[in-house]
């Protein structure tokens, strides 16, 4: 099951992005050097006590704006809208009750979508909870007073939101059948699977707007394909409408276990692929990079060389991924997707026996000694599997601060050389043991 998705909306100036930084805390931050991963971050997971969801920023709503940047971010607030299980609509206690705030109420209620009134800049709930009362003129039910810079009142308010979810998807693993993410501007791939095996079992609508979930049945096995269609930036988009179509990725890798990035070959691997790529890294999902309309292409017996190359350097910080040259149009090389898909299904829930890989952890470190700095040698003792989906390893030391990213991936390249986990992403962390 996907986490639940809680959408932060409001009009602007009332402190929508620093309610969702408080709450998303140290989460929020990112690694700035890793190319493809977005660093202008609008959703983070968010826990609270056992349960778990993940939390948009939206821009602000100005329900009446003939500005044109208002009305985009009036737009992607709708989106966002859509997409969310619930919403959290925050005002300002501050500058009272306006107009907008009535035309934005208005809006979440023809939404049907459970919503909780928060009134922000509560920092004095003694000499501003009376002023709070006014809020419920919105028909929107009890108004939850807060404060996003002070970080008051957020139990009360994470409680009721928690209250508005499905409790199944706040605790549970994502589903257990095979989930691919064919993500490109046209359905046609998915069609071209329907069209060659007839064997679709429902068309369940998507949770958001342009999702649909398509069951495919093949060799005994059930796939649900999630077609995220129309996420490809168009040049006449500004920037800041183009992170909203993040909302609609982000909810789809949520939901998925394998993202197929679908490329378009006439069009090379753009800054988009490497984003959407970077989403599907960074959440830890297994990855087939299907590169389409390759019969269009004209080819010499280095062509594929050079495409291979192209891809592989703007997604160098997914080397994993596995690459299928196709044709939605012809068919050509679809019966490989599901061979690899079925393949990288089980490198994401693989797992190693302790044993064995300490066993590939001694000869690792047998073969290149361990870094060390002012005299002190990292020492690795052992290393475990601590979970699967993606496969991630801990590996106990003498001294965290003397492990280098080098080594770490020296680590991987040997875990990858000895089990394969072709297709899928893993994680190696390190805990400190002091010497026995």
């Amino acid at each position: 099951m996907s986490k639940p998705i809680v959408a932060i909306v409001g009009r602007p100036n009332v402190g929508k992005s620093t309610l969702f930084n408080a709450l998303a805390g140290e989460k929020i931050s990112i690694v700035k050097d890793t190319p493809g991963v977005t660093r202008d971050r609008i959703y983070a997971d968010i826990s609270w006590l056992d349960y778990q969801f993940t939390m948009i920023d939206t821009g602000g709503i100005e329900p009446d704006t003939g500005d044109q940047m208002l009305s985009h971010m009036r737009d992607q607030a709708e989106i966002a809208v859509e997409t969310a299980d619930v919403i959290i609509f925050l005002t300002d206690v501050r500058q009272g009750l306006v107009d907008a705030d009535y035309q934005v109420a208005d809006m979440l209620r023809r939404s049907q979508k459970p919503v909780v009134l928060a009134v922000n800049k509560v920092d004095n709930y003694d000499k501003f909870i009376l002023d709070t009362y006014e809020f419920y003129n919105l028909g929107l039910g009890t108004p939850f007073p807060v404060s996003a810079n002070s970080k008051i009142g957020f139990g009360d308010l994470l409680d009721e939101v928690i209250a508005h979810c499905d409790p199944q998807t706040l605790k549970e693993e994502e589903d257990e059948r095979p989930i691919g993410k064919p993500n490109a501007g046209k359905s046609s791939m998915i069609n071209k699977m329907l069209g060659e095996e007839r064997l679709i079992v429902s068309d369940i609508a998507g949770t958001t707007r342009d999702a649909i979930d398509t069951v495919i049945k093949r060799n005994g096995k059930e796939y649900v394909f999630i077609d995220t269609a129309g996420l490809r930036r168009k040049s006449r988009v500004k920037e800041d409408i183009e992170r909203y179509s993040v909302i609609r990725t982000v909810a789809a890798v949520e939901r998925c276990d394998v993202a197929i990035l679908v490329i378009d070959a006439e069009e090379g691997v753009t800054e988009q692929d490497a984003k959407i790529a970077g989403i599907a890294h960074e959440r830890g999902k297994g990855m087939i990079i299907a590169v389409n309309k390759w019969d269009l292409i004209e080819k010499d017996d280095k062509t594929i060389y050079k495409y291979t190359n192209q891809v592989r350097e703007v997604l160098s910080f997914m080397p994993y991924a596995e690459l299928v040259f196709v044709s939605a149009k012809t068919g050509q090389r679809f019966p490989k997707i599901f061979d690899l898909l079925d393949m990288v299904i089980e490198n994401h829930a693989l797992r190693v026996q302790t044993g064995v890989l300490n066993e590939i952890l001694a000869e690792a470190v047998a073969m290149k000694q361990p870094p060390s700095d002012k005299g002190k040698r990292l020492k690795l003792y052992y290393m475990t599997q601590v979970s699967v989906k993606p496969p991630t390893f801990v590996v106990f030391v003498n001294d965290k601060k003397l492990t280098h990213f080098s080594y770490t991936r020296y680590l991987e390249n040997q875990i990858r050389g000895a089990f394969g986990f072709k297709g899928t992403p893993i994680r190696i962390i390190t805990r400190e043991r002091k010497d026995r």
